[in-house]
């Protein structure tokens, strides 16, 4: 089982079209799973590119 790194959280809005009818709507954020140091890890595909990005450079 993967650890979840991250701290982000679903977004919460309307869904509101031209007749007015409001409905909610979730936005849940792209978690992926991604093995650091051996240990595969749960966070969001914009820091584990983040993540690649500064350990191709280290």
């Amino acid at each position: 089982m993967a650890k979840k790194v991250t701290t982000k959280k679903p977004m919460f809005g309307n869904n509101r079209p031209f007749s007015l009818k409001t409905s909610r709507k979730i936005q849940k954020p792209n978690l992926q799973t991604v093995t650091v140091n051996g240990e595969k890890v749960k966070m969001s595909a914009r820091e584990a590119k983040r993540f690649k990005k500064t350990e191709e450079v280290a």
